[in-house]
């Protein structure tokens, strides 16, 4: 008998994400910018639910990485796309880092990961946008 997970997010990075990096692409220097938001469009999908965090990325989207709550000691964000979407930083308890990239709606997102964590980890987080 499996475990039921309550999925609250399941999706890729925020599509203005790829349509301003689109529109930055027509300048010859942010070329590299572009592909890099074309491809994490492509293969890039994550899944939030009640008891972890899974990240599937890479080629094709072959790589995952799933970690629980328990696990992280410090969540870092950024704002982006004038605040529709963020970057998150999860630092871990062996050290390690796990980005997400273009996160939708990335201030919900930050919230419902916030109550999962434990509150050494809240406090080490800070407010929204600490990096």
């Amino acid at each position: 008998m499996a475990i039921r997970e309550e999925v609250y997010y399941e999706g890729g990075p925020h599509i203005g994400e790829l349509i301003v990096n689109i529109l930055l692409g027509f300048t010859v220097i942010a070329l590299p910018l572009t592909v890099g938001a074309i491809v994490r469009a492509l293969w890039l999908r994550y899944r939030i639910t009640n008891r972890r965090i899974s990240i599937n990325s890479g080629w094709m989207g072959r790589e995952r990485s799933d970690i629980i709550y328990s696990e992280i000691v410090q969540v870092k964000t950024v704002a982006r796309g004038f605040g529709l979407w963020g970057d998150m930083v999860f630092t871990l308890k062996d050290g390690s880092r796990l980005e997400m990239r273009g996160v939708p709606n990335f201030r919900e997102a930050y919230d419902y990961i916030s109550n999962k964590l434990s509150a050494k980890a809240k406090q080490a987080s800070g407010a929204i946008g600490n990096r």
